[in-house]
């Protein structure tokens, strides 16, 4: 008898194959074995900075270049240091806070990896 792997999404041990996918029934999520998903049950893609850096929650990054800032007359400048940012899915791909400005979206082309 083979064992299946737990859930990557939930870690319950209680997974179940059907047909070419393996279910879960604790949190409904179903994958195929070997897939990507099963590393990254997000599903959310790579998200890289000017460099080709891979960025993940709680890195620190720069901005490269000056940013216009909507709805202000100040504009985010040429090495602002950004901390603990968040990657979220859409075209503005990170959320965080920046002193002087508050929270912001910016865009992961426009920032360095720290």
């Amino acid at each position: 008898m083979s064992t299946l792997p737990n859930c990557p999404k939930c870690q319950s041990e209680y997974t179940y194959e059907d047909g070419n996918l393996l279910v879960c029934p604790e949190c409904a999520y179903e994958w195929t074995p070997g897939s990507m998903e099963e590393s990254d049950p997000s599903g959310m893609p790579e998200i890289k900075d000017v460099n080709g850096n891979v960025l993940r929650d709680g890195d620190s990054v720069t901005v490269i270049k000056d940013l216009k800032v909507k709805g202000s007359s100040n504009a985010l400048k040429m090495g602002t240091k950004v901390k603990s940012i968040r990657l979220v899915d859409g075209d503005h791909n990170i959320d965080c806070k920046i002193d002087g400005f508050g929270a912001m979206q910016l865009k992961s082309e426009f920032v360095k990896k720290i």
